[in-house]
């Protein structure tokens, strides 16, 4: 299996996984009257983010943070192991 390939594996297996997430999101709050939720938009790195509650906002900005250090940390990889 080429890396092509496997690439391509994983990015169907996160659709798969968001749908199915989504599906169990919506069966799960059919029984309740309120949902949270928050989401994010990475434009570089600059993060957008929005949601319908603090603590749910709160949790999105950390991933954000996490996110953007973990591309720096992959953009960087290659100019430390270089040296």
């Amino acid at each position: 299996m080429s890396i092509a390939n496997l690439g391509f594996l994983l990015i169907i297996f996160g659709f798969a996984l968001a749908f199915v997430a989504m599906i169990m999101l919506l069966v799960r709050s059919r029984g309740s009257g309120s949902t949270r939720g928050a989401g994010l938009i990475l434009i570089g790195p600059i993060p957008i983010v929005f949601g319908t509650d603090r603590q749910s906002v709160k949790l999105v900005m950390i991933l954000a943070i996490v996110l953007i250090l973990l591309a720096l940390a992959f953009i960087l990889l290659p100019y430390l192991l270089g040296r």
